[in-house]
């Protein structure tokens, strides 16, 4: 049981908020993507849609443990982790991933069973391997960061595609997907500030390392100004989307400047709030914002 504390305090489940704001507006979306909405049943597909991104998550962060235990063992940063510091091991993570993907498909596996989609099933161990990838990548590419944050992204398209398939081809939802890619992607290039000089020690790759803290900042700034242009965009071409989702991205713009303001300031000292207060409430602001706009109109 301790080592099960320890694995669930170090993914930090609770952190699921990141993405899961970005699920329930693509779900909403697609749910009126079709005319009248039937709320009894789309009230069981979120609920499925929710317990499959925790799901995901876990099997994701679970995963990037296991991967960079050796690595994180030699990093003074992550030395405390679970697994590196012997409060669990990679076996007893193992066992907990496995139960967390065969969660995962089970959830995929209901929209089978009790909605005749099929789609979520089939695609569900494609997900889960690409989304516990990272860890590789930033073995070889400095890439690695928009491979993140295409794992973040997969959650607007999966959300869609479990409520309705046919939803995927409103291009406002592919809009949503490249923003969540970009934001993710940004925030994750400064969380890397912390590591340049292990990352350069271990031949890891990553924009940081390789650009130094002033060439990845300018490449952070670019990705969050391109992400609140394709909010930009999918509030013009969406109808459904009106004053207060584009209140929410102006909110946005603001957070992710005050994010950019507080690294130039005090560096990697104020990671904590710059990392998750931040862009939990980026999350969250634009979640709300939207499925109120929807809902409203």
């Amino acid at each position: 049981m301790s080592a099960l504390c320890a694995l669930a305090t170090d993914i930090k489940i609770h952190h699921s908020v990141f993405a899961l704001p970005f699920a329930l507006l693509a779900a909403v979306m697609a749910a009126i993507a079709t005319g009248p909405v039937d709320w009894s049943r789309f009230a069981w597909q979120l609920l499925l849609v929710l317990m499959a991104m925790v799901c995901a998550r876990t099997v994701a962060m679970l995963a990037n443990r296991i991967l960079d235990a050796p690595l994180d063992a030699t990093n003074p940063r992550t030395a405390s982790r679970a697994i590196p510091s012997g409060r669990a091991t990679s076996s007893q993570a193992t066992i907990c991933l496995a139960i967390a993907a065969t969660c995962f498909i089970g959830c995929c596996g209901g929209f089978a069973l009790a909605f005749a989609n099929l789609w979520p099933l089939i695609l569900s161990v494609p997900v889960l391997v690409w989304i516990s990838a990272y860890g590789i990548t930033k073995r070889f590419t400095a890439l690695c960061h928009l491979y993140l944050g295409s794992s973040l992204a997969l959650s607007v398209p999966a959300a869609a595609l479990a409520i309705e398939p046919s939803a995927l081809a409103l291009p406002a939802l592919w809009l949503l997907a490249g923003m969540v890619l970009c934001w993710v992607a940004g925030f994750d290039i400064i969380y890397a500030l912390q590591d340049v000089e292990v990352d350069r020690r271990d031949g890891l790759h990553s924009v940081p390392s390789q650009l130094g803290t002033r060439g990845a900042l300018r490449v952070s700034r670019l990705l969050h100004a391109a992400a609140v242009v394709l909010l930009g965009l999918a509030w013009k071409i969406d109808a459904h989307l009106g004053t207060l989702f584009a209140v929410a991205i102006c909110i946005i713009a603001a957070v992710l400047l005050a994010e950019h303001l507080t690294v130039r300031r005090w560096g990697t000292s104020r990671l904590a709030l710059t990392f998750f207060t931040l862009n939990g409430v980026v999350s969250v602001i634009l979640g709300v914002a939207g499925v109120i706009d929807i809902l409203a109109r």
